[in-house]
C-alpha cells in the first residue's frame, strides 16, 4: 500500500512518468475494429480506442473473402478466437473465418471458403524492414502488424475478444 501510495506520489510530482504505452499495455481490449479502407486496427474498451495500429493485408484486400486463395481479408464480425505462440510468422491470433454465413455463401456458390485467417507478425523471410513491409499488402488474407506491435496485441486481447472487419 505504502509502495502505491509513493508511486501515485512520484507520478503527481513529475518525477516519475508512465508512457501512454505503459499505461495502456495493462488495459484491455474488448472490441477489435479493422478499417481496409484506412489499414488499420484499432482496439476498443468501453466504445474508445485505445491505439490503433497501420496494418498490412492480403493482395486484393478489397471486397469480402470468399475463396480460399482470393487473397481478400474477409469483412464482418467475428472472434479472436484462440492465440498461437508459434506461428509461423512470429506469434498470432485466430479470426473465426469463415462463420456460419460465410459456409453458407461458399457452399451455394460451390467453392471453398478458405480460412485461417489471422492477426499475427512480420514475414520472417521479407527483406524489408518492418516499417517498409507494412507500406505493402503482403498477406494471403490476414491481417499483419510489426513483431513489437504484435507483443502489445498479445497483451491486449484475450481468447474470445469480438473483431469488426470493415470495407
Amino acid at each position: 500500500m505504502r509502495a502505491r501510495f509513493y508511486s501515485i506520489a512520484l507520478c503527481l510530482l513529475g518525477l516519475v512518468t508512465l508512457t501512454s504505452s505503459q499505461a495502456q499495455a495493462s488495459v484491455k481490449a474488448d472490441l477489435v475494429v479493422v478499417t481496409k479502407s484506412a489499414s488499420s486496427l484499432s482496439l476498443l474498451r468501453e466504445g474508445k480506442i485505445i491505439k490503433s495500429y497501420r496494418i498490412a493485408m492480403g493482395d486484393n484486400p478489397t471486397g469480402h473473402k470468399l475463396t480460399e486463395g482470393d487473397q481478400r481479408t474477409p469483412e464482418g464480425r467475428y472472434l479472436l478466437d484462440y492465440k498461437k505462440a508459434d506461428s509461423a510468422y512470429y506469434r498470432s491470433i485466430h479470426i473465426s473465418y469463415p462463420n456460419d454465413e460465410d459456409r453458407l455463401r461458399a457452399n451455394a456458390l460451390g467453392i471453398n471458403p478458405g480460412g485461417l485467417i489471422m492477426i499475427h507478425g512480420e514475414n520472417p523471410h521479407s527483406t524489408l524492414s518492418p516499417i517498409e513491409a507494412q507500406q505493402y499488402n503482403w498477406t494471403d488474407g490476414c491481417i499483419a502488424v510489426t513483431n513489437v506491435e504484435m507483443d502489445e496485441l498479445w497483451r491486449a486481447i484475450d481468447a474470445g475478444t469480438p473483431i469488426e472487419i470493415w470495407p
